[in-house]
């Protein structure tokens, strides 16, 4: 019978003897079992009538009261099937209750699709071997920001990459764009709308990556990328991160985006990164709202942008310098800009200018500050073209069928080779002395 019993149970079974038996009082009886002196009389009379099967919770075996019923367990299972089969508990728990309006606890959900087969109970947390780094008191001190790449929308449109900018003091996502692939340009372009919607941080947290850094061992220790040359400019201090685990803000927040935005994107029906654009300032508020904490310090660190938009736009551009020629002229990525002047030009004859690329296509050539119209056109190309693997053999068989053909070139009617040589008569030349 006492293997029936639980711990406790037996353990009430030997104070109550004791009580039985006036060794202990009945306050006493009480402090030992953490229960009121009226329990104690109630358990002493059921012990003396049943002996310790008296002393078994009455609800042992009996369902709760609390127990969901077999109606409500059924649609939500049948709603978690058909809507959510690989969302995670948390995130299925939320979307019952904001779009069917079921509310249930996080652990009722996880349990009900442990047991549809729809979520596998996971392990309990490794041990971390890395030193948590306490957060910035204040926001805008330290924006954290790195690309994710993902298959964002699960096959529904083309694959792209995820620009995300978290704020260090608060877990806030400042910024969140999808771009084709990680560039210079990308990131600037989320910088410029940080520093709109926020203002200037005091510093920005980024990977090795040669967008934020030269990493060539024999560089010059005062060369700089587009990225930082522009962030100092804008007197932002770049941090570069040593492994990913010292950027673990941004790396989990990639982490959760990789699991919620993309469920969230394929509820919307969203599968095209324009689309994506213009839908992720509400998400970005929706996020925050859940997973944002309040900073050590209420005091905003970012400092507000005092210039024009135009400049900062040219700030966060790339800028490439080049000298003019004596007709006006440069070369730039394989094209060559002409200027256009109302005048001769003569002071701009060897005077350096520099390109802006900017992120939204456009570009500006500036001299002095001062902005000159100019013409494009290709550049010609002197020499044959570089050919690869793939298209030498081509090449070479059609040089080969040129030769084999039989049709030579045949020289001009004029050319020297086709002029006979006149001989000369002897008859009138000079005899030779004897």
């Amino acid at each position: 019978m006492d293997k029936l019993m639980s711990e406790k149970e037996v353990y009430r079974g030997r104070i109550l003897d004791l009580y039985k038996d006036g060794k202990i009082n009945q306050q006493e009886a009480a402090k030992r079992m953490k229960i009121s002196s009226r329990q104690v009389r109630r358990l002493s009379k059921r012990y003396q009538s049943e002996g310790l099967p008296g002393l078994a919770s009455k609800k042992r075996g009996v369902a709760s009261n609390r127990r969901l019923n077999t109606i409500l367990r059924t649609k939500v299972v049948e709603l978690i099937g058909v809507n959510y089969p690989d969302f995670g508990p948390t995130l299925a728990q939320e979307k019952l209750k904001d779009r069917h309006d079921i509310s249930l606890s996080v652990e009722s959900t996880r349990q009900l699709m442990i047991e549809a087969g729809y979520w596998k109970p996971k392990r309990g947390a490794s041990i971390c071997t890395h030193a948590m780094r306490e957060r910035r008191a204040q926001f805008g001190e330290l924006i954290q920001i790195d690309g994710s790449p993902h298959n964002w929308f699960e096959g529904r449109g083309a694959a792209c990459t995820l620009l995300v900018f978290i704020d260090d003091a608060t877990g806030q996502l400042t910024q969140l764009r999808f771009v084709p692939t990680e560039t210079t340009l990308g990131y600037m372009q989320v910088l410029h709308d940080h520093i709109l919607l926020h203002g200037i941080p005091a510093a920005l947290y980024s990977d090795k990556h040669s967008i934020f850094r030269i990493n060539a061992k024999e560089a010059d220790p005062e060369a700089e990328t587009q990225f930082s040359r522009a962030a100092r400019a804008l007197g932002i201090e770049c941090i570069h991160a040593h492994s990913p685990q010292a950027k673990g803000r941004v790396e989990r927040a990639n982490q959760t985006l990789q699991d919620r935005l993309v469920k969230e994107m394929r509820l919307a029906g969203i599968s095209d990164r324009e689309s994506a654009n213009a839908w992720l300032p509400g998400y970005i508020k929706q996020y925050n709202q859940r997973f944002s904490v309040t900073p050590k310090n209420s005091r905003d660190a970012h400092l507000p942008y005092s210039n024009t938009q135009e400049a900062l736009t040219r700030i966060l551009s790339i800028q490439q310098t080049r000298l003019l020629s004596k007709n006006l002229s440069c070369q730039y990525a394989g094209k060559l800009l002409q200027i256009k002047t109302t005048g001769a030009g003569l002071g701009l004859r060897g005077a350096k200018v520099t390109l802006h690329e900017h992120f939204d296509g456009r570009q500006e050539l500036l001299w002095k500050k001062r902005k000159l119209a100019y013409s494009q056109t290709e550049k010609p190309v002197r020499q044959s073209n570089v050919a690869d693997g793939k298209t030498v053999n081509a090449r070479v068989d059609m040089a080969m069928a040129q030769r084999n053909s039989g049709h030579k070139h045949k020289p001009a009617p004029k050319h020297p080779w086709r002029i006979t040589p006149t001989v000369k008569s002897t008859q009138n030349r000079p005899q030779a002395a004897s």
